[in-house]
């Protein structure tokens, strides 16, 4: 009885062992990926792998987010503050605070007397003689340039409030945790402000589209705990105190979905994801597991 007991806690161990050393290397891959990640974020020149774009202007912003991001933009008020996550060379921002937005924005339609306060947030400082020129001219706070730190690494408070914020293909579509990302950026939104992002690849709220690579998985995927589909927008819906709309756009190479977030309440809960794959690109392949409640009130499931 003793021989088997030694032998069955023996396997046991060689198990927990296995285990273990699954456990290390996937670890390990992940963090190979993040490294090889944040090399792409520091990439210059030549070395600027395609499809990362650091010079994205208002107009491509105003074409690829919601309808709505044009009417948001333009009923800001001079005390309210938009914060664009991701921004690059900080182009979209520089053609806001311009007269570039009121050829483009404004042909045949009054124009705004004043112009919001505008933060652009960048892991790497990716500013050009264009923004020092146009900065220069400006009143000091109208417009910031913050660079060096990724999002989540901002304390409470030391970026203040916002009425509106964006994110066009930066921070929500290469963060390795969209549950952290998101508790940011809604905590960084005021009430009724709104959060306007995309995502390249993703199956779309109503399901109907493929990846757009044969043989390949969507860019980012969610899974419950049995390894169902959670689609992104019935994630983003199921977050507390914010309303949420999505629109698939098939048109765009990859397709994008993009998606309109209304901050209705402070009591904001995001549901968790659990990290379970990152690929690095541009953007990268993630696969997140939704460690919460995975049905509708009612007892829709979450798909």
């Amino acid at each position: 009885m003793n021989r088997i007991r030694t032998l069955t806690l023996l396997g046991v161990l060689a198990l927990y062992g296995g285990m273990s050393r699954a456990q290390s290397d996937a670890n390990s891959s992940f963090s190979g990926e993040i490294s090889k990640q944040a090399s792409i974020y520091q990439s210059r020149g030549e070395n600027v792998p395609g499809g990362y774009f650091v010079d994205r202007s208002l107009m491509a912003y105003s074409m690829s987010l919601p309808a709505e991001f044009g009417r948001s933009l333009a009923e800001l008020a001079a005390h309210d503050r938009w914060l664009d996550i991701g921004a690059g060379e900080g182009n979209a921002v520089l053609d806001y605070v311009s007269a570039k937005y009121d050829v483009v924005f404004f042909k045949d339609r009054r124009r705004p007397e004043h112009r919001a306060r505008a933060v652009a947030i960048s892991i790497e400082d990716r500013r050009t003689a264009r923004w020092n020129r146009i900065a220069a001219g400006l009143d000091a706070e109208q417009v910031c340039y913050l660079h060096g730190k990724r999002l989540g690494q901002y304390a409470a408070g030391e970026l203040g409030t916002f009425r509106m914020i964006t994110d066009v293909l930066g921070g929500f579509s290469y963060t390795d945790s969209l549950t952290r990302f998101m508790e940011k950026a809604l905590a960084l939104l005021e009430v009724q402000g709104v959060f306007y992002t995309l995502l390249q690849d993703v199956r779309g709220e109503n399901g109907t589209n493929r990846p757009y690579y044969p043989d390949a998985s969507y860019l980012t995927e969610i899974t419950d705990a049995n390894g169902a589909e959670v689609r992104i927008c019935a994630w983003l819906k199921r977050i507390g105190c914010v309303e949420v709309t999505c629109e698939l756009k098939p048109d765009y190479t990859p397709p994008i979905e993009v998606y309109r977030v209304r901050k209705v309440c402070s009591a904001v809960t995001v549901p968790k994801l659990a990290p379970k794959h990152y690929q690095a690109g541009t953007p990268p392949e993630r696969k997140f597991e939704l460690l919460s409640n995975t049905s509708r009130p009612g007892g829709e499931a979450l798909r």
